[in-house]
């Protein structure tokens, strides 16, 4: 029974290459990168076996302890594809002990399984400094994988209960959004402090918390036989396995739940009324405007690109605070990069319809009214945005004489990248969320283009303002008219490149439509 799970997990990953070469070179680009961070904390274990005893502990042990989080926690925050959900297999009679033990063994085959086995079969090296520790360090290399795996798996089950509704995905991406934005004061309180004289203090108080807890007891075990502490490491190795033991347990009992549980079946809700229909144009344009509307303000894909776009800002500010940049001069960063995100979020629109774009090519529907409906929304959100908070920033900084410059460089990246994004959108598409799933679920066949998509659409907007910005540095140097100038060049280029990018965008829609339509059928 354990081989044939084996094998049906080995099937689904030699599947996984038998797709379009650009895939497949996706995924070994995501498997390089995953090989290249296991191969960096390798180098880094191996050197610790020179360093310190204590500090390579304090390291260690924080290592550990963050790889056994992600591993319990990503599946909870993000959402997993989970191929072999215990739910699948209800039909065929097989016991849950052994189903259970079946799929915790297919688990261990898979880039993380593999990653999380390379280091920690790396930390035994770090402690071959004793038999005792050397031993320790072996059983706790079994416990590690075993602690992982099947934490991962735990959390996965979890996951499919709690994140089953769409309302779920939603409310736990956005807490997700939250919980980043949260570590901003911890980076600056990281970047402030003196390393020199309290950084080893620190991290050591926190690897002793960390080294009593079921993330990092493990780790630590072989540490405190190094140091000589050998009750301290029995005691972690207990906590260690006694924590494997629970996650077995939780790991029976949720398979058995699955197995007499049937997935939730979405609840349709009935609505009222036309919405964004009724008040929209009666005309292709309009209504496509009108979906794209529904889609901006009901998906959760497009609230959580909502919700990034405020954040972006402070994150980027709160790091360039603290390296010393006056806070006036951080006061002219929002508005530009809140347009610059708001506009890259849509280059990849099409892809967002998925099957849906079939009533676009059924109704006959034109490129130009495909292009100029789908940024409707972010103009409605982006003018007011460039309109009243140029102005307050303008007055944050202290100088009323860079409001032309700012209203000239939020008038540019917000035209500049609709237009840019209409292209885009049509020309180089790329596999995205599904509809119905959670907004950071990532898609099963995502790769190099969706690399080379994000990077040109991005750098573009920022290349092609910068005739902008110059004009703007220009004016802090020689005086008003020079504003003036950036904000006479923003509106020039803007329009061009906005309506340059619709007509452009919508001629590749009317010329590429029946491959968008193969592309969102096979993703």
């Amino acid at each position: 029974m354990v081989a044939q799970f084996l094998r049906l997990k080995l099937r689904l990953l030699a599947n996984t290459l038998r797709r379009s070469p650009w895939q497949v070179v996706g995924i070994i680009i995501a498997l390089l990168y995953g090989l290249g961070a296991a191969f960096l904390a390798i180098g880094s274990l191996i050197a610790l076996r020179f360093a310190d005893a204590a500090f390579a502990g304090t390291i260690v042990t924080l290592l550990g302890s963050v790889l056994v989080l992600g591993f319990l926690l990503l599946p909870l925050a993000f959402g997993v594809d989970d191929t072999l959900d215990p739910r699948r297999f209800a039909l065929f009679g097989i016991p849950s002990a052994r189903l259970a033990a079946g799929l915790a063994l297919a688990a261990l085959i898979g880039v993380p399984s593999l990653v999380i086995a390379v280091i920690a079969i790396a930390q035994v090296v770090t402690w071959s400094r004793s038999p005792l520790a050397m031993t320790l360090a072996v059983l706790s290399a079994l416990v590690i994988v075993v602690t992982c795996v099947l934490g991962s798996r735990v959390t996965t089950s979890i996951a499919a209960f709690l994140l089953s509704s769409r309302r779920a995905r939603e409310t736990t991406g956005f807490i997700t959004v939250i919980a980043i934005v949260s570590l901003s004061p911890v980076a600056v309180l990281l970047a402030s402090l003196d390393w020199h004289r309290d950084g080893i203090r620190l991290l050591a108080g926190i690897a002793r918390v960390a080294g009593w807890t079921p993330l990092g007891a493990v780790w630590a075990s072989p540490a405190d036989v190094a140091v000589g502490n050998v009750g301290a490491a029995l005691a972690k190795a207990a906590i260690g396995i006694a924590f494997v033991g629970i996650l077995w347990l939780a790991w029976r009992a949720l398979v058995e739940k699955m197995l007499v549980t049937p997935a939730r079946e979405t609840q349709v809700r009935h609505e009222r009324g036309l919405g964004w229909f009724a008040r929209m144009p009666d005309n292709p344009t309009g209504a496509i405007a009108a979906r794209a509307l529904t889609y901006w303000f009901r998906d959760p894909r497009y609230r959580i690109s909502l919700v990034m776009v405020p954040i972006v800002p402070v994150l980027l500010m709160v790091p360039l605070y603290t390296v010393g940049v006056d806070w006036h001069y951080l006061a002219l960063i929002p508005v530009p990069v809140m347009c610059l995100f708001l506009t890259w979020s849509i280059h990849n629109d099409v892809a967002y319809d998925h099957t849906a774009i079939w009533l676009h090519l059924a109704s006959n529907t034109s490129g130009r009214a495909d292009r100029l409906g789908r940024v409707v929304p972010a103009l409605i959100l982006g003018v007011p945005l460039v309109l009243i908070g140029s102005p307050i920033c303008a007055a944050l900084f202290g100088d009323w004489a860079v409001l032309p410059s700012l209203l000239g460089l939020g008038t540019c990246i917000l035209l500049l990248g609709l237009g840019l994004s209409s292209v885009m959108s049509a020309r180089f598409p790329y596999p995205a969320v599904r509809p119905g799933d959670g907004p950071f679920m990532q898609p099963q066949s995502s790769g190099t283009v969706a690399a080379v998509a994000q990077s040109i659409s991005f750098f573009a907007i920022i290349g092609i303002s910068l005739p902008v910005v110059a004009l703007a540095a220009l004016g802090f140097a020689f005086g008003i008219a020079w504003h003036l100038a950036a904000l006479a060049a923003g509106v020039v280029i803007g329009l061009a490149c906005f309506f340059g990018g619709v007509h452009w965008g919508g001629r590749i829609f009317d010329r590429r439509a029946p491959e968008l339509l193969a592309f969102t059928l096979r993703n």
